[in-house]
């Protein structure tokens, strides 16, 4: 297995030290890891973006974020790229024709809204989300990139919860994470 980069070395350590922890949200019983301390640290951000795109450099033409932190990722990955960002939405939020994916997530249901006219058939996407959990969300996110015609160039998460099975829901894909903590 090749070395850890600088890139991901530092991203590690940031989302090690960041990361705030919330207990008992969005209900009891839950951890909640709240990236938003890593995003709001300049040098974390940049080193964070710079270690989830690295594996793809040479292999994306479009980067998709999903709502909402995703969205955070996809802006700064898609301009360390020098590529285009696709939004993939919560319901009633996309104002041209769009497909939808419903699915099952660690405590409840959701559905992801993707607009497949923004890149031409065939363009490669890297889909990028803060957190890989059960993969509910970012199987339904890879699933809307390929009925929009595109390919799945990869799937790149900052955290990956451990024991919950996210990985299993994501075969065939090249899945990276930044880092990875027990429940």
């Amino acid at each position: 297995m090749p070395e850890p980069s600088a890139a991901l070395d530092t991203a590690r350590r940031s989302i090690d030290e960041l990361t705030a922890l919330v207990p008992d949200f969005p209900k009891p019983g839950i951890l909640f890891r709240d990236l938003t301390p890593v995003f709001a640290d300049g040098a974390a951000l940049r080193a964070v973006t710079d270690a989830l795109v690295e594996p793809f450099a040479d292999r994306v033409d479009a980067v998709a974020g999903v709502e909402a932190r995703g969205f955070v990722l996809a802006a700064s990955a898609a301009y360390a790229l020098g590529t285009g960002m696709l939004i993939i939405r919560k319901p009633g939020k996309l104002p041209r024709p769009h497909l939808s994916r419903s699915y099952d997530l660690e405590y409840g249901s959701a559905t992801l809204e993707g607009q497949p006219d923004d890149l031409p058939a065939g363009s490669r996407v890297l889909v990028l989300d803060d957190i890989l959990a059960t993969g509910g969300t970012l199987a339904a996110a890879a699933h809307l990139v390929e009925a929009a015609g595109w390919s799945v160039a990869g799937i790149s998460v900052v955290l990956e919860l451990d024991g919950l099975g996210g990985r299993g829901r994501l075969p065939g894909y090249d899945v990276r994470t930044l880092s990875a903590v027990g429940l």
